[in-house]
């Protein structure tokens, strides 16, 4: 999967759901249990599980509206701060009733199912449609994400690493981690997921490491640079760019734990890459 292998990925899963056939997995945490049985999708009812985080929750979604191609009726039982954003991402699908599938699928475990192809990622742009927000500032508006889930501590940043944002000219900064404080930048988190989503759409530009946010800035089609740990998640892939929002652009730790020359270079190329100020 890191290396864009899609195909031999499923080869791989096909052999492990070879191996789990007819062995339980009830005693396992639910993000770890193996829901779809390998059968095809194609004309059932088919129940869409989300075990997984919020991102990866987002990250995912881009294929509820090809499944809805091809299965008779899709059902997705979700987290409930997301049920309106999916219902954006996938209006042919349901929400509310999870009664009557013939199939069940974790959400992460679509692209296996519906053999998807590396080129099939990215469905071309944007697949949360949202207006966005009125701007914040008529300067150049940065939204930033340091923080991201406790489960894993080497993705969150000291947001003190980027404080020299607030001193290149015409640049407004707004923290977005909703209950954290960042003295340099102006709070403008939100617990509504559609609102989050227009305010990061208003912004000229959100920097985040990998949290749910980063994913719900790309999906919706913000500019959004990543900051990432050494090594980094299998999903964004080994350069700058990754196939699953190529527009998105990854900043990298140098070595495990170094997070001042990714800061750095994140405040060069704000620097460079911000105008005087915008036009009213």
């Amino acid at each position: 999967m890191r290396a864009g292998n899609l195909e031999a990925a499923w080869r791989v899963g096909d052999r492990a759901l070879a191996q789990h056939a007819g062995a339980s997995c009830g005693h396992l945490p639910p993000h770890l249990r193996w829901v779809w049985d390998g059968t095809p999708l194609s004309g059932r009812s088919v129940l869409v599980r989300c075990h997984h985080g919020l991102g990866d929750t987002i990250q995912f979604a881009r294929f509820l509206p090809r499944l809805a191609r091809v299965a008779r009726k899709v059902m997705v039982l979700a987290q409930e701060p997301l049920a309106p954003v999916l219902a954006r991402i996938a209006p042919g699908c349901g929400f509310s009733d999870p009664s009557g599938a013939e199939v069940e699928v974790e959400i992460m475990e679509l692209p296996h199912a519906l053999r998807v192809g590396r080129g099939e990622l990215w469905p071309g742009g944007p697949y949360l449609r949202v207006p966005p927000a009125p701007k914040p500032s008529r300067q150049f508006n940065v939204g930033i994400v340091a923080t991201a889930g406790g489960w894993d501590k080497r993705r969150s940043m000291p947001a003190g690493l980027l404080e020299a944002l607030s001193r290149l000219p015409d640049v407004a900064r707004f923290n977005l981690v909703p209950d954290e404080d960042i003295p340099w930048a102006a709070g403008w988190s939100t617990p509504d997921v559609i609102v989050a989503a227009m305010r990061l759409r208003a912004l000229d530009l959100v920097v985040s490491v990998d949290t749910f946010l980063a994913h719900l800035a790309a999906a919706a089609g913000a500019r959004t640079w990543v900051l990432l740990p050494e090594p980094a998640d299998w999903r964004w892939a080994t350069g700058p760019r990754t196939p699953w929002y190529p527009a998105a652009r990854l900043f990298r730790q140098p070595a495990p734990g170094a997070w001042e020359p990714v800061a750095e270079r994140v405040v060069r190329e704000v620097a460079a890459a911000q105008p005087s100020r915008l036009p009213a």
